[in-house]
């Protein structure tokens, strides 16, 4: 279910900061339209921490109504308290998503056991639903390590079914590809094409919010094992994707995204507005892409 280029969509807000559904519908339209497999609400890139669960449970619900059924729906659900991810999870579910997308935890740095014990939970409470484990140390200050991921796939079969891998540890990446039944997907878009041709299924990608169509090329030639002319086309995107993080993400993707009419530039605090200097380096590479 869990496998080609996923968009971890941006929750697009207005000057006020409240949640413009207007745009979501429409950032929604435009990845359908370029063919993306898999649309994930609420995750990091959705700025998922700065909004309450009501106002997360409102978009997950609105993205499963907007996309109906066609392509999978995986909530943002993850956080720092396991009793809260538990409920988002249990309510999700209920709000009619294909699975959750679940980081490890964040600023807690729980230890390994405590790892095994929050994802246990989850899966306790909502048993037979897919979880995508998430791990992001970049971000959380915490690597899951490979034994655990196995205990979690022994223990709980089916609900835990994929893997966004942001480690950046190609290393641990092989180790996850080797021992685990996980479906493996990228979650850094500058090492999509290396964790295809090791085994991964797919991207769970940021810079799809701006170019979907090519995110879906270079997945479908990588998975192919055209590396030719994946290579080619991830040579032509590296710019591009090197723009969508010229500053803390989602922030340089909203402002590429309001540059091509999609939806406004805010992100909540404490985001601030993207600098002139780094919007011109989004404009740039929108403009050599041919996006503008």
């Amino acid at each position: 279910m869990f496998r080609g280029a996923i968009t971890a969509i941006v929750t697009p807000f207005k000057a006020d900061y409240s949640i413009d559904f207007d745009a979501l519908d429409r950032l929604i339209d435009f990845q359908l339209e370029q063919g993306i497999e898999g649309i994930i609400p609420c995750g990091s890139t959705g700025e998922a921490i700065t909004q309450t669960l009501e106002e997360r449970c409102a978009v997950i619900e609105h993205t499963v109504k907007r996309v109906s059924e066609r392509v999978p729906v995986l909530a943002g659900t993850g956080g720092s308290s396991t009793a809260e991810v538990v409920e988002a999870t249990a309510r999700a579910r209920k709000l009619g998503a294909d699975g959750a997308l679940i980081n490890t935890p964040a600023y807690n740095r729980p230890q390994q056991e405590g790892l095994y014990l929050h994802y246990a939970a989850v899966a306790k409470a909502t048993p037979g639903f897919p979880i995508m484990l998430y791990n992001i140390p970049g971000r959380t200050a915490v690597n899951m390590n490979t034994e655990v991921m196995v205990r979690l796939c022994n223990d709980y079969p089916q609900s835990f079914v994929a893997y966004k891998d942001a480690t950046a540890n190609l290393k641990q990446t092989e180790e996850v590809l080797r021992l685990t039944p996980l479906v493996v997907l990228s979650g850094d878009d500058g090492l999509t094409l290396p964790m295809i041709s090791m085994g991964a299924q797919g991207i769970v990608s940021v810079v799809a919010n701006v170019a979907p169509k090519a995110i879906r090329q270079l997945s479908d030639l990588s998975r192919a094992g055209k590396l030719k002319e994946a290579a080619a086309l991830n040579h032509k995107l590296a710019p591009l994707i090197d723009a969508c993080f010229v500053e803390s993400n989602p922030v340089p993707s909203k402002a590429a995204l309001h540059l091509m009419g999609k939806c406004g530039p805010t992100a909540r605090l404490p985001l601030a507005p993207i600098s002139e200097k780094s919007l011109a380096v989004v404009r740039k590479a929108l403009s050599d892409f041919a996006i503008l």
